[in-house]
């Protein structure tokens, strides 16, 4: 199901749509946006995560170091991407503008690995970001120039919104590498209901404390 959009991708559309359940995603670099609510849909449940040993092992051998809204602008651009299979992208430039400004507001967040090496300061090696509201986090994209990072990413950020008392972590959409988490499909109207009760919840999920 998706909803085509015409007016201005702004922080409060944005907010608006994602407390009704829906995402905008563009068709193209240069395409058109859509506001998007799939059934099934597909949430990762925090209580439910599962690391391989492999990844665990990683994590505790601090092999990246994590950072939080550290460099948005650099994550949800190495996002915006294309890979490999997928030339095209679904982030372009005005939705890059529009998360610009609703992590201005405190709401749009990432999570980023570095290597121990010093001259990798300047790129992370792997990063996520997503939305945060009550206590629901939107996850939107990841990237990856290096092994396992985008995964650390996901284990510190599950760890954080475990610790901050989230109760809805949103994927959107599920695939066979997901799933190796514990993702799982749900249906719409039973997302709804658990949107409804993570809205209510109260969560410090400002930047400053982020």
């Amino acid at each position: 199901m998706f909803m085509p959009h015409r007016q201005k991708l702004t922080p409060e559309l944005l907010i608006h749509a994602y407390c009704q359940g829906v995402f905008p995603m563009a068709t193209g670099r240069r395409g058109r946006i859509a506001f998007y609510s799939p059934d099934p849909r597909a949430i990762l449940p925090l209580d439910r995560f599962h690391i391989s040993h492999s990844l665990r092992r990683r994590v505790r051998k601090g092999t990246y170091r994590i950072t939080r809204d550290r460099v948005f602008d650099t994550v949800i651009r190495q996002c915006a991407k294309p890979r490999p299979n997928h030339p095209e992208t679904w982030i372009n430039e005005e939705i890059i503008d529009a998360y610009h400004r609703l992590h201005a507001l405190g709401l749009a967040h990432s999570v980023e690995a570095w290597t121990r090496e010093p001259a990798d300061e300047s790129s992370p090696a792997g990063g996520l970001y997503g939305v945060a509201i009550g206590g629901a986090f939107f996850g939107e994209s990841m990237f990856s120039r290096a092994v396992d990072a985008s995964k650390v990413c996901l284990v510190h950020l599950v760890a954080h919104l475990r610790e901050r008392g989230f109760t809805l972590l949103d994927v959107q959409f599920t695939s066979p590498h997901m799933e190796r988490f514990g993702v799982i499909e749900i249906p719409r109207k039973r997302f709804h209901r658990l949107l409804e009760a993570a809205l209510g919840d109260s969560v410090d999920a400002s930047a400053s404390r982020w």
